[in-house]
């Protein structure tokens, strides 16, 4: 026996400016492990399936479209503007409207661009979650409370945020009071608990460096599992672009940004910083600074050298000491 779903639709909140982030550069495109934050959030929106996603932006609005533009998802990414911060509530309703109209009714996942650690298959249960209680919303609840994600069911998420809307109190209002309407009004609400760290939000940066190293630590294990030897995890530190196979050996105090791509057991570092460089199989590579280099297989490059971008090093050839 099948149950036929509605369609699911995302919704993500990304017109914040930051201010504690003391930056000129919009909150959501700061940089986690080679990746904007509204990129991760993207990214692990796109493993839910949605059918479409609409960002709403505010400050920086232009920049952060093209950022997100020039990505060239395969799904497609609407964008609207919110002017004026008026909490999320309001952003939410922003992005409802920017939704297509053609369609009956769905549900949508409503999720913070500030919210990068969050996971593909986090958002897949709390979604099959949501469904299956025929709950009106559902929120995502950690052990030190509410996160700014929730599902809701869009027929009557719109309502409520009308009637929020035309509240004469001024004040603003976020989602939260969105999900008080819908129970006030007789509709049943649920929760869906999800790891700490995932419900972590970036508003400064300190909160951007835990960010950062509980995704690298995620990376890490991740090229562990597939086959990579990393000698002192705490040390290194890889991009999420970056392409690695097994075999791969990875030494203490390397950097691996980019687009570098490392050979099936090659052995980098210690104190290796590579950007955008490909290293073939079976290299070594010892205390090299590169950008846009190409070492070749089996070619011994160190110590202590930089190589000068464009730079092709020859198979099974030796530079430096």
């Amino acid at each position: 026996m099948t149950t036929d779903f509605l369609p699911l639709s995302a919704v993500v909140l990304a017109a914040g400016r930051g201010v504690r982030m003391r930056s000129g550069r919009p909150k959501p495109l700061h940089d986690l492990c080679g990746r904007a934050m509204l990129l991760h959030v993207i990214d692990a929106l796109v493993a839910a399936n949605p059918r479409q996603i609409t960002v709403v932006v505010g400050y920086g609005a232009e920049e952060v479209a093209k950022h997100v533009t020039e990505e060239a998802f395969d799904l497609r990414i609407d964008f609207v503007e919110q002017p004026v911060q008026r909490g999320t509530a309001d952003a939410a309703a922003l992005g409802l409207a920017a939704l297509d109209s053609d369609v009956d009714d769905e549900d949508v996942l409503v999720v913070s661009a500030d919210m990068p650690l969050i996971q593909g298959q986090t958002l897949r249960g709390l979604t099959a979650q949501h469904r299956l209680s025929g709950s009106a919303a559902t929120v995502a609840t950690a052990a030190e409370g509410r996160a700014e994600l929730f599902c809701f069911r869009r027929s009557l998420l719109s309502p409520a945020l009308r009637r929020l809307a035309g509240s004469d109190s001024g004040r603003e209002y976020s989602l939260a009071d969105a999900v008080e309407v819908l129970t006030s009004a007789g509709h049943d609400s649920g929760s869906f608990a999800i790891d700490e760290s995932e419900a972590q939000g970036v508003d400064d940066r300190e909160q951007l460096a835990f960010a950062e190293a509980e995704m690298r630590q995620r990376i890490n294990r991740n090229w562990m599992v597939a086959g990579v030897r990393i000698m002192a995890p705490h040390s290194a530190y890889i991009d999420i672009s970056v392409k690695l196979t097994p075999d791969v050996v990875i030494h203490p105090g390397v950097v691996l940004r980019g687009q570098t791509v490392i050979g099936e057991g090659a052995v980098i570092g210690p104190h290796t910083h590579l950007v955008d460089c490909v290293v073939g199989p079976r290299a070594v590579v010892e205390a090299v600074s590169a950008t846009d280099a190409e070492i070749g297989a089996d070619a011994q490059v160190g110590a202590y050298i930089t190589l000068e971008p464009g730079a092709q090093i020859p198979p099974a050839s030796t530079q430096g000491n």
